[in-house]
């Protein structure tokens, strides 16, 4: 299962997610002990995570 890391690592305080991935401190750190479930899972929430990005973006540009 590929990381999703882009190599953009800034983490976001107002959401605690890596601005370039999405993912939590805890899940960048977790991510090579993980097994092929727990990094879907992971793979899963980034689906929502940015369309929350996206629309918080949009809010912002407007």
């Amino acid at each position: 299962m590929p990381s999703p890391c882009i190599n953009v690592c800034r983490m976001d305080a107002s959401t605690g997610w890596c601005e370039g991935c999405l993912r939590t401190i805890d899940e960048i750190a977790g991510w090579s002990l993980y097994d092929d479930d727990e990094k879907r899972a992971v793979w899963d929430a980034l689906d929502s995570r940015h369309a929350q990005f996206v629309a918080s973006h949009a809010k912002v540009q407007r």
